[in-house]
């Protein structure tokens, strides 16, 4: 076996096992997720006397944000298409193209908040608020970690190509975009639905 060939395999090997602890990391997300979802629950009616849900709560804004992170979902997976077909250029626009959706989406939740707040609904109003403002301010933080790091891939893209170690980053930020993705339907569902019912 020449040492072209064991450095294949061991670059190899070294992926799998990066994309096994990537998965790992996907699972701890999930039970963070969870806690922070159970928590919303225990709380969502406790709003001390102050603004609830239903008052608060703006469904066809909400439809709006999540109709840019599910189109993004779907961006990405052009993304990961093109990646497969070796189109270097295609991979660096469905990126772009999942970075703004996914800008644009922080934009709409950055807005909601600061519209939440001017009516007097900040997080240190009641329990509701402060589970509120947990979850999804952390689903939040998430998604603008992975526009953070869909900029590192469209870097690396340009400058290494579409190398093996950069097609297994893709693959791992493609996990990660899919995941908030589900989150973000569970707090649709959990959240914004009953909360406007």
């Amino acid at each position: 076996m020449s040492v072209s060939a064991v450095l294949e395999e061991e670059e190899k090997k070294s992926l799998e096992a990066r994309e096994f602890g990537f998965w790992i990391y996907l699972m701890t997300d999930a039970i963070l997720f969870a806690l922070l979802f159970a928590t919303y629950v225990v709380l969502s009616k406790n709003s001390a006397a102050g603004p609830t849900s239903n008052e608060l709560f703006d469904l066809r804004h909400t439809a709006g944000e999540t109709a840019l992170l599910l189109i993004s979902s779907l961006t990405f997976g052009f993304a990961s298409i093109a990646q497969r077909a070796g189109h270097q250029a295609h991979v660096v626009r469905w990126l772009v193209v999942t970075l703004l959706l996914g800008l644009g989406f922080l934009a709409m939740e950055l807005i909601e908040f600061l519209g939440m707040i001017a009516k007097g609904a900040g997080p240190d109003v009641s329990g509701f608020l402060s589970a509120f403002y947990t979850l999804i301010g952390t689903h939040g933080l998430h998604v603008a970690f992975g526009c953070l790091g869909i900029v590192v891939m469209i870097g690396q893209i340009q400058v290494k190509g579409l190398t093996q170690p950069v097609r297994s980053r893709v693959f791992r930020l493609g996990l990660f975009w899919h995941f908030l993705d589900i989150v973000w339907i569970g707090i649709f569902s959990v959240v914004y639905l009953p909360g406007v019912m």
